[in-house]
């Protein structure tokens, strides 16, 4: 998919990871919208806007219907709002998509922001030196596994859910810091299969900004910052380029 914003600006977000035990990260998000989203002219949201998403039949929670409602009325101001799946909302559907007014993006995608070829991701598929979450990662976006998953009553998606988020820190302990972080490799193939464009990600947590050279042609790699209780903040991108912002 190749999405085309005009002129104006755009703002990027990631790792949120939004749930009710953090009803602070929620507020932030919340001004984060009235306050900075409401002038842009596109809003990309690159994975894991929740802590974990059980699929669409879980619509009527508190939570998602006030995220729903914010992002609908943002969009209804004329803000397209885009969605990526990360790797703890990789359940999210066309339903939440629609609710929102908002456009599901593949990962990656290729898109022209403000005029400079851009390449979006999440940056989970980046961490290769993590084999075993790699598999994992394999494994929950296959088809037949998310049908099985979403046919068993929400109660026992909660708690596997629930199981895989305590496994998932509990394995993070034992991992070096460079496992976690994205393969520079792979970053490198990335680039070229695309025709070394700007690359914008999240999932690692460690926002920066990365300039390099690779074969001949000047890069750059942004990573987004994640949200808590004491830190938050997105990418602001127009003609000019892109810098951080975040809430006062």
């Amino acid at each position: 998919m190749t999405v085309m914003p005009e002129a104006g600006f755009s703002l990027l977000a990631s790792d949120l990871h939004l749930s009710p035990a953090q009803p602070h990260v929620t507020h932030q998000f919340g001004e984060f919208l009235r306050r900075h989203a409401g002038g842009a002219h596109a809003l990309y949201l690159l994975g894991d806007l929740f802590e974990y998403w059980l699929g669409d039949d879980t619509l009527d929670a508190p939570l998602a219907q006030q995220i729903i409602a914010w992002l609908a009325e943002l969009s209804t101001r004329g803000t397209q709002v885009y969605l990526m799946h990360g790797n703890r909302d990789f359940l999210i559907g066309t339903e939440f998509a629609r609710r929102c007014g908002a456009r599901l993006l593949d990962d990656p995608c290729l898109i022209n922001l403000h005029g400079t070829p851009t390449l979006l991701s999440h940056g989970d598929s980046l961490c290769t030196d993590d084999l075993p979450y790699q598999a994992f990662r394999r494994q929950v976006r296959h088809p037949v596994w998310q049908a099985q998953f979403l046919a068993l009553p929400v109660a026992e998606r909660i708690a596997q859910a629930e199981t895989a988020r305590r496994q998932s820190e509990a394995a993070q302990q034992e991992k070096s810091a460079a496992i976690m972080d994205v393969n520079l490799d792979a970053v490198r193939a990335l680039l070229r299969a695309h025709g070394y464009p700007r690359l914008i990600h999240g999932h690692t947590h460690r926002p920066a900004r990365h300039s390099f050279e690779l074969d001949n042609h000047a890069c750059e790699r942004w990573v987004l910052p994640d949200w808590s209780d004491t830190r938050n903040g997105w990418l602001r991108c127009d003609a000019g380029g892109c810098s951080f912002e975040q809430l006062a």
